[in-house]
């Protein structure tokens, strides 16, 4: 198992599973939902396909990364965009073996089941494979689908997560004591200082008594 500096897992950590089963459950019905599209719906052969006066099924070949930003036909960019997708990949799931709440590992989950799901499109067809299109008057948005679906959501829970604090389980003991760096404080410990301390006090008082009876 892998350690870092302080000794504790890297990759893998208590709210992992948690990480992977999203990001496993999330892929898989990205791509399942793009192979219906494309091979078994047909849809690179209907074009568009209206759902809702809004809503459109279309078939569209992204180049860059989520709603189509940052375009890149050629094979080199493509190289480049699959190395950063693999990279920021891992990053990912060491932060998600790094945490604690639940929050932010469902959401870490969501970003990399969207990241895997356009992996997949790249390695397979060269190009992210793109389904839905909302519209509303002259107003349009990307062309997007599921696995961007996930990314959003998952940045969304992230930044929800952050500024609703997070859990504070982790940095405080069972009694709500805080260590220097805000780790937990065992609570043996704290118990065995507040028992010295009555120790050392009864034992003060009591020297304290008998000086003065010799005094006396």
């Amino acid at each position: 198992m892998t350690l870092n500096s302080k000794g504790k897992p890297l990759f893998w950590g208590a709210r992992s599973p948690l990480v992977g089963a999203i990001a496993l459950c999330g892929a898989g019905l990205d791509q399942a939902v793009k192979l219906w599209m494309i091979h078994g719906f047909g849809l690179p052969f209907r074009g568009s396909v209206e759902l809702l006066p809004f809503f459109d099924l279309v078939m569209v070949w992204n180049y860059g990364i989520s709603y189509g930003l940052f375009q890149q036909g050629s094979a080199t960019g493509q190289i480049l965009l699959a190395a950063f997708t693999v990279v920021a990949t891992v990053l990912l799931w060491v932060w998600g073996a790094r945490t604690s709440g639940k929050v932010a590992a469902i959401s870490l989950g969501l970003i990399v089941a969207g990241a895997i799901g356009n992996g997949i499109d790249r390695l397979a067809y060269g190009a992210v494979a793109d389904l839905f299109h909302f519209h509303i008057g002259t107003f349009s948005w990307y062309v997007f689908n599921l696995a961007d679906v996930w990314i959003v959501a998952g940045v969304a829970g992230l930044l929800y997560d952050s500024f609703a604090g997070g859990p504070k389980d982790a940095a405080m003991s069972p009694h709500g004591e805080r260590g220097e760096l805000g780790e937990a404080i065992p609570s043996s410990i704290l118990h065995a200082d507040g028992e010295k301390d009555l120790s050392n006090g009864t034992e003060t008082a009591s020297r304290q008594g008998h000086d003065d009876d010799e005094t006396r």
